[in-house]
């Protein structure tokens, strides 16, 4: 394929304290939100620069790293972010839990959509309060998932429901929410008084010619209920930076969540988040859009590959994310246990559904943002896992 970066080249990331590739010898790992390609190269630059100074002290937020944020959501997704709307983070995962530590109390209730990002669970969870679900209707002959929004209104209206966390882009299922629907969202959660935080660390992961729509540019209600958490990090292949940014329109929000940041000691910058994100957004365009070309080929190879090889399953087609979300429902109720038994059996380490709550125990999750002949790989390990698998329940009954 036509890009100007190799992506089919192969990185060895064993032994390199890779929590992907901590695996056995003959396992290949497709599981974990981490993707298999050298990020930009200036984003290397940029670090390499930085590491020459020497010195690695204490950080302050400059305003290029407002300006990047700003410049990048403007040129790229239509919305006009101001300077003090930004606040930095050291990850989206902690601003996501700080931020529902100070917005709710213990005990109050915790709106998701499951299948969803497990994280969701754990931050909610972990900080006392009660998950609070409505579940994303699925259309197993069209394979589209969308919003319940009679039961999201009815949970919402719960007195005790104070918060909802809006996946957008959704993981696993990649769907990207219209504007009408995010601002059907707001509209109920504003007429119920319930804050909305929305994780968005996927936008940047779309197919070709696909826009992701920013919660809080969907309508004034969104803009002023919202506290939006976005980052380079996933779609830049830079997790391990651990670097963020919040976005919070309304002043009262944002000095909340500001106080919970810095309570938990989650809002200083380390000596390459800064640099790195400026890079990233500054000089990384065009590596992020060749990187969707490839990624985008790779889905196509994997939605052609299973509908020839493993008729028994099928592929759920998204429009965000490096992720494939693969409904198994023919083959098995149980993914866990399907999971395991492709892992033990084919070295195929890939993740769950189970873990994302609802249907997700329907479905496996395997991420494709890799070099192709590793992708290769992987469609043939699951076709003999399934192959295996249905083998083993015919012997069994």
């Amino acid at each position: 394929m036509n890009t100007s970066y190799d992506f089919d080249k192969i990185t060895d990331r064993r032994n390199s304290d890779s929590v992907k590739w901590d695996v056995g010898e003959n396992e290949l790992p497709m599981w974990i939100a981490d993707m298999d390609f050298p990020t930009a190269p200036s984003i290397i630059e940029a670090i390499k620069t930085r590491a020459d100074h020497g010195i690695y002290g204490y950080s302050e937020v400059p305003s290029e790293w407002y300006d990047c944020y700003i410049n990048w959501w403007k040129s790229r997704h239509d919305f006009e972010i101001k300077k003090d709307w930004l606040v930095y983070c050291t990850g989206v995962i902690p601003a996501l839990s700080s931020t529902v530590r100070k917005l709710s109390t213990p005990a109050e209730k915790v709106l998701i959509q499951s299948p969803v990002y497990n994280m969701f669970y754990n931050s909610t969870l972990n900080n006392g309060r009660v998950i609070i679900d409505s579940p994303l209707l699925y259309n197993k002959e069209t394979g589209e998932f969308n919003i319940d929004f009679e039961d999201l209104e009815k949970k919402l209206s719960d007195p005790q429901t104070t918060l909802m966390i809006v996946c957008n882009p959704h993981n696993p299922v990649g769907r990207i929410w219209t504007k009408d629907e995010l601002a059907k969202i707001g509209e109920l959660c504003y007429k119920h008084h319930v804050t909305v935080i929305s994780d968005e660390i996927h936008c940047d992961i779309t197919r070709p010619r696909k826009k992701y729509v920013p919660f809080a540019s969907a309508s004034d209600i969104c803009r002023d209920i919202s506290v939006t958490c976005i980052a380079p990090t996933k779609c830049f292949s830079i997790p391990g930076i651990q670097t963020s940014a919040i976005v919070i329109p309304n002043e009262g929000l944002r000095n909340r969540v500001v106080r919970a940041i810095n309570t938990d000691e989650v809002a200083e910058p380390n000596t390459f988040s800064v640099c790195t994100a400026v890079a990233a957004f500054n000089e990384g365009g065009q590596w992020l859009d060749d990187l969707m070309v490839y990624i985008d080929a790779n889905r196509h190879y994997c939605e052609d590959y299973v509908e020839k090889n493993i008729p028994d399953i099928k592929l759920i087609k998204a429009d965000a994310t490096y992720l494939l979300w693969v409904d198994c429902s023919d083959v098995t109720d149980n993914s866990a246990e399907l999971q395991k038994f492709i892992r033990e059996k084919t070295g195929l380490y890939v993740s769950s559904g189970t873990v994302y709550g609802g249907t997700g125990k329907y479905f496996l999750r395997i991420n494709i943002a890799c070099p192709r002949s590793l992708v290769e790989d992987g469609m043939a390990r699951l076709k003999a896992g399934i192959e295996q698998y249905k083998q083993n329940i015919r012997i069994n009954q």
